[in-house]
């Protein structure tokens, strides 16, 4: 019994460690402990989620994830471009941003609809996204125009380099031929995004 709970106890630590310090470079990942008294084996998980409960997205799911919320901040930031700016290619930009995040939305629902298990893209946005936004929609004139073009170039840097990556080492494949197609298309919005000016 003393066998088990020391077990249990180093799972505990290393759990506690993994969602300490963010620069702790430690892979605890699959960490797999025997009890000696039962033969049970019990598997260590650094990807814990804030409640401590379950584990967070990996693979697939996670790439579905980060392009659903990438797509869902361009829609939210464009939509409020429409609404705020008062630059015309600004406009155009935002509304060609919101036509090809919703094409781009569907599309990925559709691939990841099909697949066995089924993958549900969760479009919530990222704390900073969601910072982002709230903070785009408290200015106005050149201010916002600055910020939304700036959080455009940012945001599809990110996103082509989560497409390139899971382009390349992806786990699914309907999902690596996703991110695959949508590579020069998020390499154009970037380019579009980098010749805009407030």
């Amino acid at each position: 019994m003393k066998i088990r709970n020391m077990a249990l106890l180093s799972a505990a630590t290393l759990a506690l460690a993994a969602c300490g310090h963010k620069t702790d470079t430690a892979d605890v990942s699959n960490t797999t402990i025997v009890d000696s008294e039962t033969n049970d084996t019990m598997m260590s998980n650094d990807m814990m989620v804030d409640n401590g409960m379950a584990p967070a997205a990996t693979g697939g799911q996670a790439f579905a994830n980060t392009a659903a919320a990438s797509d869902a901040f361009e829609i939210a930031s464009s939509k409020a471009a429409l609404d705020m700016s008062k630059s015309a290619a600004v406009k155009k930009f935002a509304q060609k941003m919101i036509d090809a995040h919703t094409t781009s939305t569907a599309k990925l629902k559709t691939i990841t609809a099909g697949l066995s298990p089924t993958i549900t893209p969760d479009p919530t946005l990222t704390p900073d996204q969601q910072t982002q936004i709230d903070a785009m929609k408290k200015m106005s004139g050149t201010d916002f125009d600055k910020a939304y073009i700036d959080a455009q170039v940012t945001g599809h840097q990110k996103t082509l380099d989560a497409l390139k990556s899971y382009a390349a080492t992806g786990d699914v494949p309907a999902l690596k031929t996703f991110a695959t197609d949508m590579v020069p298309i998020v390499a154009a919005h970037l380019n579009m995004a980098k010749g805009l000016t407030a």
